[in-house]
């Protein structure tokens, strides 16, 4: 990457563990400064000392991706900080332990604390940050979803519906930023291993162990190239897609 490029920064919400972390690894590579926008404030300072040891050019800054108040914030100190936007990586989510009930029987607290993580979590961190990205005139938003939404899983309606509107909101962020220069994109992992895939029922497990076409389980090293990717400076011309990364657990 051109040295003019390097002090482009990318925001990575989620990026203390699991897939944001390697996230953020890969893009560092790169050559991009990395804000690991990180909920649990000991794990993201973990995670910038991880990166840092690595080379990677990161700061952490805290973030609950449900509060406006917390997402004002995090906009307000990359503006005093005079921070070049390039990309969001709207990588946090809830995922673990969510599953297990049918839609019937899911309670309203259950459902709204999963929208309001999943689905209002990425347009509120977007929307927030906008005004450091269009004023660059150009730039990525990559939107975690997941195959789930596309499959159709049971007993995980909440989860679904939450990953399903990332999906149509990536397209209609896409229509609202291409006259910005800025391309919005969206990832659909399949059950990847992890710390948040641990609490999830071993026969899911097996329900992708059997249909991948790729039988081996996935890992967040099998995303974060693609993530790049949409990042980077050849994805200019790719906007509204949704990308399924599963192994061909999903075909379209």
């Amino acid at each position: 990457m051109a040295d003019d490029t390097r002090r482009r920064t990318v925001v990575v919400t989620g990026a203390g563990r699991g897939l944001g972390l390697a996230t953020a690894h890969r893009i560092g590579r790169d050559g991009y400064r990395v804000v690991v926008a990180e909920l649990d404030a000991e794990r993201g300072e973990q995670a910038v000392a991880e990166l840092r040891a690595a080379g990677v050019d990161a700061v952490f800054h805290p973030l609950d991706v449900g509060s406006p108040e917390s997402v004002d914030a995090l906009a307000a100190a990359l503006a005093a900080d005079g921070t070049r936007l390039h990309g969001l990586v709207n990588n946090a989510g809830l995922a673990n332990a969510v599953g297990g009930k049918p839609f019937h029987e899911i309670d309203v607290a259950a459902w709204d604390r999963i929208a309001t993580v999943n689905a209002r979590g990425p347009w509120l961190v977007a929307r927030g940050l906008w005004p450091l990205m269009a004023a660059n005139g150009e730039g990525r938003i990559v939107n975690l979803a997941s195959d789930a939404a596309l499959y159709g899983s049971p007993r995980l309606a909440h989860y679904i519906a939450s990953k399903g509107a990332v999906i149509a909101l990536t397209r209609a962020m896409a229509r609202d930023a291409g006259d910005a220069g800025v391309t919005v994109n969206a990832v659909a992992p399949g059950l990847t291993e992890g710390e948040s895939a641990v609490d999830i029922p071993a026969e899911r497990h097996e329900l992708y162990r059997l249909n991948r076409a790729v039988k081996r389980p996935q890992r967040p090293e099998d995303l974060v190239g693609l993530i790049a990717f949409l990042v980077g400076p050849e994805s200019g011309y790719i906007t509204g897609q949704t990308f399924a990364v599963n192994g061909g657990f999903t075909m379209n």
